[in-house]
């Protein structure tokens, strides 16, 4: 793609979305434009859900297969009329509890929603965003907006409009720049059209939660192949490879203290001819600070929620020191834990070094 367009960029404060702004952004979502703008989750690149012309220009600019079908977000249930055929009762109860928030639903799509959007199936995935500021620009634009992830396919996903600008520069219209977003990883997807209903993307709802509702809650995790994709992704999010950095990302799993020494052990193999980053929690970083490498810390390995929301950040910082290869540990996979092992996952192409007890 020609990087041709003069991508501008509008600071919107969080607190305070400026209307004019807004008006501006929605303005250009009507007329068939690209505009990246922050939700809770990640920043999206959005364009009107209704236009197929629009909706193919995302595909354009991220390089996206078409096989990858994307979500639609909007700011009201009113809504769901417009692009859902059909909404079943178990749908209706997810949307009470976790709308607006960082669950999308898959449903039976509407006619009037174009095929390209789903990637050519007869299901649309819809959320409705929570961040005041997507809230502000889509109650503006006042149409369903289709958006995935404002990054370059199979790029980590961006959590401030810088990252955007790294991959999008001179490819879409707008970018909206709020601040990093609050949670950092994607919404869950849940499949309500199927019975029981499944998980097909972990993300800023975790399964147990969900399970209070949905006591039968399948969880399917599946690593797909971008061939494979073409017939079978009900859901973005689901390629094998994606999230990856530059650098080779390598993910150990096992128990804690095998595993550290492991990272050391290779980490100094790797640094006499590699550029090496490391990423750690904040109470491991001491563990490596002998070896020549890039440490980046993700935060408390307590604190679930702060490792999430530095993930693809700290990824995207090893990124632009120019490391070869980034060294991280898997994480508990309870909770949002599991969001974050499936995006570790995704990132190494399934690069996984399994260290034993000793």
């Amino acid at each position: 793609m020609e990087d041709s367009i003069d991508t501008q960029v509008l600071r919107v404060a969080l607190d305070a979305p400026d209307s004019r702004l807004i008006q501006r952004a929605a303005a250009r979502l009507r007329q068939g434009g690209l505009v990246a703008f922050p939700t809770e989750t990640v920043y999206g690149l959005g364009a009107n859900a209704l236009d197929a012309a629009a909706v193919a220009r995302i595909f354009q600019a991220k390089g996206r297969p078409a096989s990858d079908p994307l979500i639609v977000h909007i700011i009201a249930l009113t809504q769901l009329s417009d692009v859902a055929r059909v909404v079943p009762d178990v749908g209706w109860q997810l949307t009470q509890r976790f709308w607006p928030g960082p669950l999308t639903l898959v449903l039976q799509r509407h006619a009037q929603v174009p095929a390209v959007v789903s990637a050519g199936m007869d299901t649309v995935a819809v959320r409705m965003p929570g961040h005041p500021v997507a809230v502000a620009l889509l109650r503006a634009a006042n149409v369903p907006v289709a958006a995935p992830s404002a990054n370059l396919f199979a790029r980590p996903s961006p959590t401030t409009a810088r990252h955007v600008l790294e991959d999008l520069q001179g490819r879409i219209d707008l970018v909206i720049d709020s601040g990093p977003t609050m949670i950092g990883l994607e919404s869950t997807v849940v499949d309500v059209t199927r019975t029981p209903p499944a998980v097909l993307r972990p993300g800023g709802v975790p399964i147990e939660v969900l399970r209070e509702i949905i006591p039968d809650l399948q969880f399917e995790p599946r690593h797909l192949s971008l061939e494979a994709a073409v017939t079978t992704a009900g859901s973005p999010g689901m390629l094998a490879r994606h999230y990856s950095p530059h650098a080779e990302l390598l993910l150990f799993t096992g128990p804690l203290a095998p595993v550290l020494v492991a990272m050391r052990t290779l980490a100094r193999e790797r640094a006499v001819t590699q550029s090496v980053g490391i990423l750690v929690p904040d109470e491991e970083r001491a563990c490596f600070d002998d070896i020549a490498a890039q440490i980046v810390s993700l935060g408390s390995r307590d604190d679930l929620a702060q490792i999430g929301r530095n993930l693809f950040a700290g990824i995207r910082a090893l990124d632009q020191l120019g490391v070869a290869v980034i060294l991280v540990r898997g994480f508990e996979r309870t909770g949002l834990g599991v969001a974050i092992w499936d995006r570790l996952f995704r990132a190494t192409e399934g690069r996984m070094i399994t260290v034993e007890e000793t």
